[in-house]
């Protein structure tokens, strides 16, 4: 079994179609929602770890390009700035996987970087910047 955690930006064109039942039906993929917020008539994103044979996988990934989606790789990551950080909490408000908690009773904000699912929900929610994508150091792209 193949997985890869995917970042897909559906243009506001193409919203309205059944694409990602289309890869499970059509490709014999499996996936899980990290994150999504997809809305008619406006551009969608969705975090989804896709699952099948490598084959088709590869198969999806040349159907969705071909119907306008834009596939990223998860092959970046969240990265906090410590110093900008104030503890605010604000980012753990926002974070679907638990990746930002707020330890107590220190109201101190814990980052673990293994549970971010890359949604990027946490960037524009801190009013410090201390969020931000950043490429992966070893990114390999296929």
């Amino acid at each position: 079994m193949y997985s890869k955690i995917l970042i897909l930006r559906f243009p506001k064109t193409v919203v309205h179609k059944p694409i990602v039942c289309d890869l499970v039906r059509n490709y014999n993929l499996t996936f899980n929602i990290l994150n999504a917020t997809v809305l008619p008539r406006k551009e969608g994103i969705m975090v989804l770890e896709l699952y099948g044979t490598r084959k088709n996988y590869k198969e999806g990934l040349a159907y969705l390009e071909q119907v306008g989606v834009q596939v990223q790789k998860a092959e970046q990551e969240i990265k906090r700035d410590k110093k900008k950080c104030t503890h605010c909490g604000a980012c753990t408000a926002v974070c679907p996987t638990g990746a930002l908690s707020v330890q107590h009773p220190e109201m101190y904000v814990i980052f673990e970087q293994k549970k971010c699912s890359i949604c990027e929900l946490c960037v524009p929610a801190c009013p410090t910047r201390a969020m931000e994508v950043r490429p992966k150091a070893n990114a390999v792209f296929e």
